[in-house]
């Protein structure tokens, strides 16, 4: 048997085909079309407060015009720098209508990583929350030098006055002051939203036009821009919506994915491909909140991390609910432990969770266990349509193992990103030629049964997955490199004992000349203070170990395999 021969189309549901012809369309094309179907019906719904798809539609429309008149042109990148509310896929679609292209920007990030991401992306205009624009964005904004227009709203901006105030009283959300900034034009979201038309801007927007620059570690473990068309998008949208059987205009989905990873953005898109309605949750920890909605909107389809899937679980109140409704559980981004899948099971309904697989270099998934058919625990389940897989060998990268055997996941489908961004050397080695055809080198080793299923063993190398979040061991080390105690360091994941499933980071390092004498417990103390300082929170190393002398490999590398 080999990879070509696809025996994973025996494991498909018998509803779906092995190859499915995609509409050679924008994403504009396609949501005009379904805005203009279901005017009326709710899109989302936000903290008692629901808008509709012509509310969708107009706030978008007066984005796109502001977009456009303070200087962004098509091509251009636009940033969202929030947590799940409306204001994020308003700028998101009105970003799209205006011709330009999104990067979604994580509110975790520091000044420092933040502006990374908006320089390397050239950034033209940023869509931010007030607390972030006056604790961090104020801080960097004359390193800024492509940014021109600011947009800033407050997560509750939308809500009547009266509950602002009492959130603000009682400091349930951070808030934040808004200023001027030289050179940049700065705007309240709110204000764009009442003071531009609401008309169609009637740009053209052709399937090749970038969507999507979508930061990620890729196979190479430093942060980078997929590039994604919209033609990606559509693909992939159109293929993961056909393989779950949603019904048109039927499901409610809840998700605590944030929409600047891959997943949450495909799947606030994904809800709204066919006129379904999405509760939006800003704070995915927030498990009241979750709970509360489910129990008020009864969802069809949950989506999250397995993390959250067991803090759910843990809750009384989340096993006291009504699944009757609910059709499936999704899960991605992280293993999910078996037990954990059983014990998840037994609550919502056997048989309800479904493990799917992908990376932002695919416009999220490439695999996913069948609706209806059989799922098997601890798998990612088979390709998806129009998407071919084989499995490489882990040292030459050029020939496919035996099945069965792990191997690096090797990926073939419309859904593969163009390249990454400005970096023609990373993209080179994440995209290779066999056989005539550009494929994708995922650095994600698995290995696939008699039946087509793939089942991850490993992920990328250096790659830790801390709650869902990925954390790059390369990015967190260049940081750590600046503080003068450190001579040389390793970032490793060690398994999470409250979180199966998921990783704590840890660092290892030695201490330079000078700094050997100093107490270890002092010296941790003072690197964990560099770190909270120039790393995201989920990135910060929580166990801290000092070593006379790190192991290296024949060439001189740190060898993190002996390190784990």
């Amino acid at each position: 048997m080999k990879y070509e021969d696809r025996p994973w189309l025996k494991s498909y549901d018998s509803a779906i085909k092995p190859e499915y012809e995609i509409p050679d369309i924008s994403l504009v094309d396609h949501y005009n079309e379904i805005f203009s179907k279901v005017p009326e019906s709710p899109a989302m719904r936000f903290l008692g407060l629901t808008f509709t798809y012509r509310d969708l539609m107009e706030h978008s429309n007066r984005f796109a015009q502001a977009l456009i008149e303070n200087g962004c042109t098509p091509g251009d990148v636009v940033g969202i720098n929030l947590p799940n509310v409306p204001q994020y896929l308003i700028a998101q679609f009105g970003a799209f209508k205006a011709g330009c292209a999104v990067t979604g920007v994580s509110p975790l990030l520091t000044p420092r990583e933040l502006a990374h991401q908006l320089n390397d992306s050239k950034a033209k205009a940023l869509v931010t929350a007030d607390p972030i624009f006056e604790h961090r964005l104020v801080e960097i904004a004359d390193k800024l030098p492509d940014l021109k227009l600011v947009v800033s709203t407050g997560i509750l901006d939308f809500l009547p006055w009266f509950k602002r105030t009492l959130a603000k009283l009682l400091k349930k959300v951070p808030t934040g002051q808004v200023k001027p900034l030289d050179g940049k034009k700065v705007l309240k979201f709110m204000d764009v939203l009442s003071e531009y038309s609401s008309a169609d801007p009637g740009i053209k927007v052709a399937p090749d036009n970038i969507c999507q620059v979508q930061y990620t570690g890729g196979t190479t473990g430093l942060p980078k821009g997929a590039i994604i068309s919209h033609r990606n998008l559509i693909a992939e949208l159109y293929l993961v919506i056909n393989w779950l059987q949603m019904e048109p205009r039927k499901e409610v989905v809840l998700s605590g994915f944030p929409f600047f990873h891959i997943a949450g953005l495909a799947l606030g898109l994904g809800t709204l491909f066919d006129g379904h309605v999405q509760i939006l949750i800003p704070d995915p920890r927030n498990t009241k909140l979750i709970i509360g909605e489910m129990k008020k909107f009864q969802p069809t389809i949950l989506v999250n991390v397995p993390s959250l899937f067991m803090m759910l679980v843990e809750q009384p109140e989340f096993r006291a609910l009504d699944f009757s409704r609910l059709g499936f559980c999704l899960s991605a981004a992280a293993p999910f432990p078996a037990e954990s899948i059983q014990e998840l099971e037994s609550v919502v309904g056997k048989g309800k969770l479904i493990e799917a697989y992908g990376m932002t270099e695919l416009s999220s998934l490439a695999t996913s266990n069948p609706r209806r058919g059989e799922k098997k625990i601890g798998s990612v389940g088979v390709p998806l349509p129009n998407t071919r897989m084989r499995l490489m060998d882990l040292e030459t990268g050029n020939t496919d193992v035996p099945v069965g055997e792990e191997g690096e996941i090797v990926v073939l489908g419309p859904q593969v990103m163009q390249g990454y961004l400005d970096k023609p050397d990373e993209t080179a080695v994440a995209m290779r030629e066999h056989d005539g055809e550009i494929w994708l080198h995922t650095g994600d080793v698995a290995r696939m049964d008699e039946h087509g299923y793939f089942t991850i063993v490993d992920r990328s190398k250096d790659m830790l997955n801390v709650g869902g979040f990925k954390v790059f061991s390369r990015e967190v080390e260049d940081k750590l490199y600046e503080h003068p105690a450190i001579e040389m360091c390793a970032i490793i994941g060690e398994p999470n004992p409250e979180r199966p499933g998921t990783e704590i980071v840890k660092l290892v390092y030695q201490a330079g000349a000078e700094h050997k004498d100093r107490d270890p417990e002092d010296l941790a103390a003072e690197i964990t203070e560099f770190a909270k300082m120039n790393c995201a929170p989920y990135k910060v190393p929580k166990v801290i170990e000092r070593v006379e002398e790190l192991p290296l490999t024949p060439i001189g590398k740190v060898d993190k395999k002996a390190l784990r």
